[in-house]
């Protein structure tokens, strides 16, 4: 069976939100599935001395501009939250608190919560906030605010930030096709040619 396509994210990277529209659909044409991995863009930058995109003079600006024509030409929702950069903990949690035992579900909550991100302007910072996105696809938000608080998921997320870092992870969305790197939203129509190709 081929390897399932490694879809790191941030819930709180607009270019991850893109990404999460068409990633699982680019891995269907090539009978293969995405395996979605929230990480912590705040680790990252710690080692990489970088910060959130919108917050660089000049390729700020034009990030956003890029953002928005971009969600125009997918067709999608598209709202910066008035608070830009926001904390993605809680939400990233919720994540594999429901992976560890329904995947599936996990994904959906990820679709959920960057719906709510990016496509409303709510980023869901606190437990509570996260915690109701599960609401929206049949959890109880109160079996996922208890996840949240596990000490085993807290553990789980820095286990999973620290394993993107040893990868070589350092922005959002980053893929990697059985061992191949690629960074950006804007590599998924390469993604496409390599498989297409077996690569080169």
């Amino acid at each position: 069976m081929p390897q399932p396509i490694e879809f790191w994210f941030d819930f709180s990277s607009p270019y991850g939100y893109l990404a999460a529209q068409r990633i699982d659909k680019l891995a269907e044409n090539h009978r293969r599935s995405a395996s979605w991995r929230p990480f912590l863009l705040g680790a990252v930058f710690k080692v990489t001395g970088s910060q959130p995109l919108l917050n660089f003079p000049l390729k700020g600006d034009y990030s956003r501009h890029d953002m928005e024509r971009s969600a125009r030409e997918y067709e999608v929702p598209f709202k910066i939250p008035e608070k830009f950069p926001f904390l993605s903990v809680a939400a990233a949690r919720a994540f594999y608190f429901l992976d560890a035992s329904d995947p599936g579900k996990a994904r959906a909550y990820a679709k959920a919560a960057y719906a709510r991100i990016f496509g409303e302007g709510q980023p869901p910072e606190s437990g509570e906030a996260a915690a109701e996105i599960g609401s929206a696809v049949g959890v109880d938000p109160k079996a996922i605010l208890a996840g949240i608080n596990d000490q085993a998921i807290k553990d789980k997320l820095r286990t999973e930030t620290d394993r993107a870092i040893q990868l070589g992870v350092f922005g959002s969305p980053f893929f990697f096709v059985d061992g191949e790197p690629f960074w950006g939203h804007d590599r998924l129509e390469q993604i496409d040619r390599w498989l297409d190709s077996g690569g080169w």
